[in-house]
């Protein structure tokens, strides 16, 4: 019934989701850019409730307390436990291979700024817990979400996210300095060395 409710909102607000949707995938990690607004959140709603896909985020282990940790799952939270020495990539996979349905959105520029460089964690997330991504375009101008196939990864770095970068780039809505990089250079960074990177 909120579902419902939801995607009748987003749809008579003018956005709509275009590309497949990922039904037959259990597991998923959704990279969603631009990060521009503050609206992003009430889009993923729309989005999540328009593909009837439930998609959650992370948060920490500590939120879900007997009392709270009701409301954090209701509204999507996968708890990630972070305690004995694990670093955030760890915890995730951990997360991912205790759990047989599982679908998480992130966004790897981490700020609606402008951002050099987007964060990567998300990458070895993937590798690790042996999931695909599904990139995800927020076009606020457009009203539009598109979605892209699965992209299951070979742990060839740079080869897998020139691919990513290439989705990205045929989108007009993304102005951001990483990309505009990409599309002057061609040149992808190698990941940094930090867990939550």
């Amino acid at each position: 019934m909120l579902r419902s409710l939801i995607a009748y909102i987003f749809r008579i607000a003018g956005w709509k989701v275009v590309g497949p949707p990922p039904h037959q995938v259990p597991k998923a990690i959704w990279v969603v850019i631009p990060h521009t607004s503050n609206w992003d959140f009430l889009v993923g709603l729309g989005t999540r409730a328009t593909l009837k896909i439930w998609i959650g985020y992370l948060a920490k282990q500590e939120l879900f307390k007997w009392y709270s940790g009701w409301l954090f799952r209701a509204l999507g939270g996968y708890p990630v436990d972070r305690s004995r020495n694990k670093n955030q990539v760890d915890a995730v996979v951990e997360t991912f291979r205790n759990n047989s349905s599982m679908h998480i959105s992130l966004a790897p520029e981490g700020t609606r700024s402008d951002v050099a460089r987007i964060k990567t964690g998300f990458y070895f997330m993937a590798l690790g817990a042996e999931v695909p991504l599904i990139p995800v375009v927020f076009d606020h101008k457009s009203k539009t979400v598109t979605v892209r196939s699965p992209l299951y990864l070979t742990g060839n770095y740079q080869q897998d996210m020139r691919e990513l970068y290439d989705f990205y780039l045929s989108a007009d809505s993304i102005h951001k300095s990483w990309l505009q990089e990409y599309k002057r250079t061609g040149n992808i960074p190698e990941p940094g060395r930090s867990s939550s990177n």
